[in-house]
């Protein structure tokens, strides 16, 4: 990539923010537990570093959020891995108390190769459903924009990643991730099998579909569904439920596309996409994929809420235990989580504003962790974005601003 411009085009909104007039949008309307305190401008946040790089990116976050100009009150607790080598399980009961009790949850990444034997209910992993689980967070946000400053950073042709300005909302706490029955056994040929069970009810289809409306209501008004309505009756369910839904919406155009379509579309005209809803397991492989047109998952930020209580903020990316301690890792994801913490989570869009500002800034003024570098940029670790991205956090008159 050649030197960023010293005088760059103000960044294209990522968004949930207004692009067109329409009702009132409060996508947090699921969870505002600590609106009422937004005159006493302190809360309470529950950090939870969990395993391989998490903490690096945490401690990154953390220091951000401390210059938001509200006053923070943090409790660490482990989750993951760390909690298992601490305590014997993934999710302690204090961790989940904790973090129930808390304004909002910040989370770092779980997992790593030591505990890749370790039975099902003690993976590292089994800690991540049972707090998104026990938080009710059931709606996922997972934007994904190709920045102007890391368009090279793509693996796409220029021409189909420019642009590129989408949301995945993704149903988190439903389907074949928790469905029942589920487990192992044998079948009639005496050999053994692992089973698990894709179920939806009309209630959790009807709850994710409002907030994808809501928030396509917000963006461009268009909402695309992904199902495999052809195969699947948890499927079939889906796309009759949304499409019911559509008549309360008809500001917003609904179409429906099945998830092996949905999958090649993406890596063929991501552009296509505004927004997208759909169901657990697959927002998780779609999210996934739509991540890396930016050009790397190190830049992408996700918030989980709920119908109430706080919500739960963590960058999309793994605990890339290959990195963990060498500070490579890239912290802007989880800065821009922050982000969403403050806007989604406690309201405070202002703070949330100067953060997006910040990262935005910090891109063009050339620093670049290992999996963004380019040629013509500076090459920095984690704590060093990290303490570019505080150097600009109180500038007055940032170049661009990213709004999430």
């Amino acid at each position: 990539m050649a030197a960023l411009q010293a005088n760059p085009r103000p960044l294209k909104a990522l968004t949930i923010g207004r692009r067109r007039p329409s009702p009132s949008l409060n996508p947090t309307r699921l969870r505002c537990s600590a609106s009422g305190k937004s005159a006493e401008r302190s809360y309470s946040v529950t950090l939870l570093p969990g395993d391989g790089i998490g903490p690096e990116v945490v401690a990154v976050a953390k220091d951000v959020l401390s210059l938001a100009g509200i006053n923070f009150q943090f409790k660490e607790m482990p989750i993951g891995g760390s909690a298992l080598d601490a305590v014997g399980v993934p999710l302690p009961d204090e961790t989940l108390d904790t973090a129930k009790s808390s304004d909002a949850v910040l989370l770092g990444a779980i997992g790593g190769y030591k505990w890749d034997k370790n039975e099902k209910h003690l993976k590292p992993e089994t800690g991540l459903l049972q707090i998104r689980a026990g938080l009710g967070v059931f709606a996922n946000l997972r934007p994904a924009a190709v920045l102007p400053q890391l368009v090279d950073a793509s693996t796409l042709k220029k021409e189909v990643a420019e642009g590129v300005d989408l949301m995945v909302v993704r149903e988190l706490t439903g389907g074949i991730y928790f469905g029942k029955p589920r487990g192992f056994g044998t079948n009639d040929n005496n050999e053994d099998i692992g089973f698990n069970t894709e179920v939806y009810s009309v209630s959790e289809i009807d709850r994710i579909a409002r907030v994808a409306f809501e928030v396509a209501r917000k963006r461009n008004g268009k909402l695309c569904s992904v199902d495999k309505a052809n195969v699947l009756e948890a499927s079939m369910l889906w796309r009759k439920r949304v499409t019911i839904l559509a008549s309360e919406y008809p500001d917003v155009e609904l179409t429906h596309m099945y998830v092996d379509n949905a999958a090649m579309q993406l890596i063929r005209d991501p552009k296509q996409f505004d927004t997208i809803v759909t169901n657990n397991i697959f927002g998780d492989i779609l999210s996934d994929e739509a991540s890396m047109l930016t050009g790397s998952i190190g830049m992408l930020p996700s918030a989980s809420i709920g119908a109430s209580g706080p919500g739960l903020f963590e960058p999309i990316h793994g605990s890339a235990p290959d990195i963990a301690g060498q500070d490579k890792a890239n912290p802007l994801a989880t800065v821009l989580s922050v982000a969403m913490l403050l806007k989604y989570g406690l309201g405070e869009e202002s703070a949330a504003t100067r953060i997006e500002a910040a990262v935005i800034e910090t891109l063009n003024r050339g620093f670049r962790t290992g999996d963004i570098f380019s040629s013509g940029t500076t090459l920095v670790g984690c704590k060093r974005m990290g303490e570019e991205v505080l150097k600009c956090v109180d500038l007055q008159k940032p170049a661009a601003v990213l709004t999430l």
